[in-house]
């Protein structure tokens, strides 16, 4: 085999690594990878009658992306979890949002504006009947959460900690996640297998 052929072939061996590295997602995410661009939503109605899109949070130092719904009793565990959450770092210019794109009638928007109002949430919450920003981000649990940097790629996705028991909680993966954005330092823990309530996709 002469030189030419050689540099080719490992041209051509690095180019199909380059495209393989591409397709492959995360460990728990199908669809998602770290450091991706994160898919941005347009016109999803909110439990305020407005409808949202994710520009409209471009000041935000990083966003908090929430995939959950009202029937789940998992998602329910954390729902004051997330709201703490919210309330302290709101102050630090880190936004939150929360998407529901379950198609049950307990978590149409009417039950979601009864949700948010029973529970004073301090950030928007949105309605995808569509489900297409669901599939968008790979979300296929509730809740599943999805930290993005000021630059809005994915830096965390996964679980909001280890134990839907507030007790029980040893590693509060998404805290962690934010108080190091914050700091302008890596993420140790990138991604988590999210535990909750199966999404049902058409």
């Amino acid at each position: 085999m002469n030189v030419r052929s050689l540099m080719s072939g490992v041209v051509a061996a690095v180019l199909v690594c380059a495209v393989s590295t591409e397709l492959v997602a995360a460990k728990f995410n199908r669809v998602m990878d770290i450091g991706k661009p994160a898919p941005v939503w347009k016109n999803l109605r909110g439990v305020d009658g407005k409808m949202h899109n994710l520009d409209e949070l471009n000041k935000a130092k990083a966003v908090v992306v929430i995939f959950t719904c009202n029937h789940c009793p998992v998602a329910q565990a954390y729902e004051q979890r997330l709201i703490k959450l919210a309330n302290e770092r709101r102050k630090q210019g880190v936004a939150f949002v929360a998407i529901s794109v379950s198609d049950y009638k307990a978590d149409n928007l009417e039950a979601m504006k009864k949700r948010a109002t029973e529970l004073k949430l301090p950030f928007a919450y949105l309605h995808d009947p569509t489900q297409q920003i669901g599939r968008k981000y790979g979300a296929l649990w509730t809740p599943s959460v999805f930290l993005l940097d000021a630059k809005r790629r994915v830096i965390y996705m996964g679980g909001v900690d280890d134990s839907m028991y507030p007790e029980k909680v040893d590693r509060r993966f998404l805290k962690d996640a934010i108080d190091a954005v914050l700091a302008g330092k890596p993420v140790e823990i990138e991604e988590t297998k999210p535990t909750g309530c199966p999404i049902d996709y058409e």
